[in-house]
């Protein structure tokens, strides 16, 4: 399964992806940040078509 990665230049922690996958994202310090590799109870295919800036990737 791919594994996400947040690029951090990118980011403007909006906090879409903790809303959608709270297990595996998590922002803090206005930054996202990938806390668990595996989406398991979520989508993150969603998270990375969700984000307005298009910093989450699938790798």
């Amino acid at each position: 399964m791919p594994k996400p990665i947040v690029n951090e230049e990118l980011c403007i922690g909006c906090g879409t992806c903790e809303a959608l996958c709270p297990k595996v994202f998590k922002v803090e310090d206005g930054k996202s940040h990938v806390i668990a590799e595996d989406c398991v109870d979520c989508d993150c295919a969603e998270v990375v078509s969700s984000c307005p800036v298009n910093a989450i990737s699938l790798g």
